[in-house]
């Protein structure tokens, strides 16, 4: 099965053709795909040196190694009224039939699985892009390189831990989260798959240099972008050996909670009381640079 999806990276300056393959590539994997082929169109502000465009490309050549992807094609063009450089994205990736995934296949009764924790990619693109922000809220220098380092480790790729979760066999659906953070992916997957959700907050894990640059700026993790956090469901009973299979590949991994009727919506418990899951009219990150 040819499986393709097309993702622009319209705001880390820094390492765009990077995340331009991580992002594509999430969605392909989320699929249960092996993403194999990228086109890249980049978009540059009027009087950009030409030197961007040559980092930009080398970011996407080395990203695509690292993966096993092949560029194949794209285009590169000077664009009037731009901001900043725009990389648009398409990722082909291949599946056996019996291993495609879709994010409607949940059903009532299964477990939700999270993996790494939430807002590790909008985390560390604040602290990459606001360093002297942050440190102005009381922020040291060692906690916005660690903030920062996130993007790396534990990463934003997902590519890895949904291989190792469809591997076992137990896996119904998969979705990564992205805009609009573990709020967003929960409403988008129980949309797709006409269910409701009810998720443990003490269960969804938050590092502690995401809670600090919340703290700092006002911003709820639950909206913030977070490519890293895959969701995956499973039958309860098999959840289990998924992430078991996941921490013996060192990836961490924990059940939030469960998929429900759709009657039911979406619930999260705090402090024992449960309460709607919130909702963002747009991810945190866009708020915080937007204001």
């Amino acid at each position: 099965t040819l499986i393709a999806k097309s993702d622009p990276v319209t705001f880390p300056a820094e390492r765009i053709g990077w995340h331009a393959i991580q992002v594509n590539a999430n969605d392909i994997a989320a699929s249960g795909g092996t993403p194999k082929w990228f086109l890249a169109t980049l978009l540059l502000p009027e009087n950009e040196s030409a030197s961007t465009a040559k980092a930009i490309f080398e970011q996407l050549r080395d990203a695509a190694a690292e993966l096993g992807i092949t560029l194949i094609g794209g285009h590169t063009e000077v664009t009037a009224g731009l901001p900043r450089p725009i990389v648009a994205g398409t990722m082909l990736g291949e599946a056996a039939p019996s291993e495609t995934l879709s994010t409607a296949s949940a059903k009532p009764g299964e477990h939700v699985i999270l993996t790494s924790g939430i807002a590790i990619e909008g985390t560390a693109i604040i602290a990459k892009e606001s360093r002297n922000e942050l440190l102005c809220e009381g922020l040291s220098e060692t906690e916005i390189n660690s903030a920062a380092n996130l993007i790396d480790v534990p990463g934003i790729s997902i590519v890895r831990a949904a291989g190792i979760a469809v591997s076992t066999g137990n896996v119904t659906a998969m979705h990564d989260a992205t805009e609009g953070g573990l709020s967003g992916a929960l409403y988008e997957m129980t949309q797709a798959s006409n269910t409701g959700v009810l998720v443990d907050d003490k269960k969804v894990v938050i590092l502690p240099e995401t809670r600090r640059i919340c703290d700092a700026f006002d911003l709820d993790p639950w909206g913030l972008i977070a490519s890293g956090a895959l969701l995956i469901t499973a039958i309860a009973k098999t959840s289990s050996d998924i992430t078991s299979a996941l921490a013996d590949n060192g990836i961490a991994s924990e059940v939030i909670g469960s998929i429900t009727e759709p009657s039911a919506g979406l619930v999260r418990t705090v402090r024992g009381i449960n309460e709607p899951v919130p909702t963002f009219e747009r991810d945190e990150i866009a708020r915080l640079y937007g204001n």
